[in-house]
């Protein structure tokens, strides 16, 4: 096969990779616009939820960075997949791929309102989540090294502000922390204070799976990394660790010190709340400009990251032929893929006209999907031998994968319990794998065997390593 030279360059070291991967996840929001969720459905469950979640996503993260290692590859999940499952379900992961990844940049950037609206009340939630889908994707166009520093930068300051709240908490206890372990308690729907049941809990786990998401994204800038087998590998690691302690820390310190639980479980905006009645108005805007920023700062990285898996779906021609050209185009200066980064924007625009309960609905199982195929994907490697050039090998296979497919399997069952979010987010999750599975039916089959691209086998793994299905990629165009 003929060398093909790779789009991108490796020249970006594993801080760069983690800070990005950090901003994806961006704790700051997390806790002050997903947190309240888990808080609001387990009350002090939740530290419970958040010890559950933690278990969970460390599981599922020594699989993302043993895959990472093995396919360090701009297409994240869906190549992952593709190359030890097979195309029909790597198909799919991309088709879920897409729906949560997008829509999560719309559900952040219609966050920002919330926290603009505080300190310039009437603005428009939807004006705000436009202007920051478009200065985010400007952002975006530049220079990955270039993105890894600005995100860096706002990284630092929500970081900052969480332990502001962390500090606020600890210094007015309330309670103790071993009473909201051992006799949990949750605000009922009558209103009152009751015991918070292991139904509850493990429902809220689901949402707290959502608050750490985003660890793996490292996975997308495989083919920018420099020794990615190595760091990509290590980011994954160090983003879930970083992600648990900077959010697991402030939701205690808030619990801890809450005066009154029954009026923060039920307030929509307990973490504000929290802030200005332990700190004062001044320091409550100041901390809302901070998740302001943090909620800029995460749309940047998300937008980053969803450019380079629309990248790699033009190299695997999912695509008409000349969307398929106009998605592999990259900046001759900022060795970017600004195409696929403005394709990403204008569909985010789009997004945000959505209703926000909708796109919240569509966002959550699909996470689960994504978590149970990469657990199967890396037993299936081991067993294949198409993960064994892998730098990295998780401890104690394969158990991290099996309890992870165990605890994913009791949040479905969670889920199918609850009426209200739960069952329409699975049927939401259950249409984007039927719709997937039909274009890779009645689309792709239909053009013969889908190929699944490579930038350049000597650069990603070693010759033979690769299923029969995956080949080296043709120059763009053709």
């Amino acid at each position: 096969m003929p060398h093909v030279k790779p789009a991108f360059s490796r020249n970006m070291k594993m801080i760069g990779c983690l800070l990005i991967t950090l901003s994806s996840v961006t704790p700051a929001s997390s806790i002050f616009v997903v947190v309240p969720g888990v808080v609001a459905q387990a009350g002090t469950g939740a530290l419970l939820s958040f010890a559950a979640a933690g278990f969970v996503s460390l599981l599922t993260a020594y699989v993302y960075a043993e895959l990472a290692s093995a396919f360090p590859l701009t297409g994240g999940e869906y190549a992952i997949v593709g190359r030890t499952i097979g195309p029909l379900a790597g198909f799919i992961i991309l088709g879920v791929n897409m729906v949560v990844l997008m829509l999560n940049i719309a559900v952040v950037a219609l966050g920002l309102g919330s926290y603009i609206n505080l300190v310039l009340p009437g603005t428009s939630a939807i004006t705000d989540g436009l202007l920051c889908v478009v200065f985010t994707t400007l952002c975006a166009i530049l220079n990955v090294r270039t993105n890894a520093l600005i995100t860096g930068a706002f990284l630092m300051l929500e970081l900052l502000a969480l332990v502001v709240v962390t500090l606020l908490g600890f210094i007015y206890p309330a309670r103790s922390f071993v009473g909201m372990i051992t006799h949990p308690v949750f605000l009922n729907a009558a209103g009152h204070i009751a015991p918070a049941s292991l139904g509850v809990i493990g429902l809220a786990t689901s949402v707290a799976i959502f608050a750490f998401y985003g660890y793996g994204n490292a996975v997308y800038l495989g083919e920018e990394t420099h020794d990615a087998p190595r760091h990509v590998a290590r980011a994954v690691l160090w983003a879930l660790v970083i992600s648990v302690v900077s959010q697991a820390l402030p939701l205690a310190a808030a619990l801890h010190s809450a005066p009154d639980l029954a009026a923060m479980f039920g307030s929509e905006n307990m973490f504000v709340e929290f802030v200005r009645n332990r700190g004062g108005t001044a320091l409550g805007n100041i901390i809302n400009l901070s998740v302001a920023l943090a909620i800029i700062n995460a749309d940047i990285a998300v937008v980053v990251l969803v450019s380079r898996m629309l990248f790699s779906s033009g190299r695997d021609r999912v695509w008409a032929a000349p969307i398929n050209r106009a998605l592999t185009l990259v900046h001759p200066r900022f060795d970017s893929p600004w195409a696929a980064t403005l394709v990403t924007g204008a569909l985010s625009c789009l997004l945000c006209f959505v209703d926000l309960n909708l796109l919240l609905v569509m966002t959550g199982t699909t996470i689960v999907v994504v978590y149970g195929a990469l657990c199967v994907a890396v037993i299936v490697g081991r067993r294949t031998g198409s993960t064994d050039h892998a730098f990295y090998r998780m401890p104690f296979f394969p158990w991290p994968p099996v309890i992870a497919l165990i605890v994913l399997a009791y949040v479905v069952y969670t889920n199918m319990l609850d009426p209200k979010v739960g069952q329409p987010s699975l049927v939401a999750t259950v249409v984007v794998i039927g719709v997937s599975a039909a274009y890779y039916k009645f689309v792709l089959r239909r053009r013969g065997v889908w190929v699944l691209h490579e930038p350049s086998v000597a650069e990603i793994v070693r010759p033979g390593a690769l299923p029969p299905h995956v080949q080296e990629a043709s120059p763009v165009g053709q």
